[in-house]
């Protein structure tokens, strides 16, 4: 046990140093910010300690706050640097919704295009939600025959469409997470996997197509958009 604890420490502290690293190189202001939350949150405790006459106790609690305080702001910015890197790469939104939450199921690539306009879907309590990325022009096209081929299905589940983007009517990457979880539940869970193998019954882009295991070989074309 002792031998398993001591290899994962190392394993997470490379992590850390990993995400502190690609968060720097975003947002070179993290250390100040971070190192300033933890020096005022600190101060603040233990001056209140020395005016009611506890600083020891304080300044325990404030060492203890400050550190938090510390781990919530770098988590923040290292996720807002991390959706920025993300932004604009293919694959983006598919990543976003692997880490929504418990009570979703997701299917990425449920349809592409030979332009790599793709869309994804995910099942939860909310219905079906359809998230799309790529040229928005196309993706309506796209959005519409996929509620078409549900609809057959699961006609009484409420369906949403989400194009990713920074444009009208987009949602950001960054906010792709926080408009899932916004949406009313409607679902039991019961029937969330009900609907969820109705459609899977249907297949999806990458369980038909005959992909090989591994790095996709060079020269491989997209298939023809429907």
């Amino acid at each position: 046990m002792a031998r398993k604890e001591t290899s994962e420490n190392p394993g997470r502290l490379k992590q850390i140093a990993l995400t502190y690293k690609m968060t720097k190189r975003v947002d070179p202001k993290v250390t100040l910010v971070v190192a300033g939350v933890g020096i005022v949150t600190f101060g603040v405790l233990l001056a209140i300690g020395f005016w009611i006459g506890h600083p020891i106790f304080l300044g325990i609690l404030g060492f203890v706050l400050a550190f938090l305080a510390m781990a919530i702001i770098f988590g923040r910015r290292a996720e807002r640097a991390a959706f920025g890197q993300m932004e604009g790469q293919p694959g983006a939104a598919a990543a976003v919704l692997e880490n929504v939450g418990r009570g979703w199921s997701v299917t990425p690539a449920v349809a592409m295009n030979r332009n790599q306009d793709v869309i994804h879907r995910a099942v939860g309590k909310a219905g079906v939600v359809l998230v799309a990325e790529g040229n928005p022009n196309r993706l309506k096209g796209m959005l519409a025959a996929e509620k078409k081929k549900m609809a057959r299905i699961v006609a009484d589940v409420p369906v949403h469409d989400v194009i990713v983007g920074s444009g009208e009517g987009q949602v950001e990457i960054k906010k792709l997470r926080t408009t899932l979880l916004k949406l009313p539940r409607v679902l039991p869970g019961a029937q969330v996997t009900v609907v969820n193998d109705r459609l899977r019954a249907l297949g999806d882009l990458m369980s038909n197509m005959p992909i090989p295991k591994g790095p996709m070989p060079k020269g491989m074309r997209m298939p023809k958009g429907r």
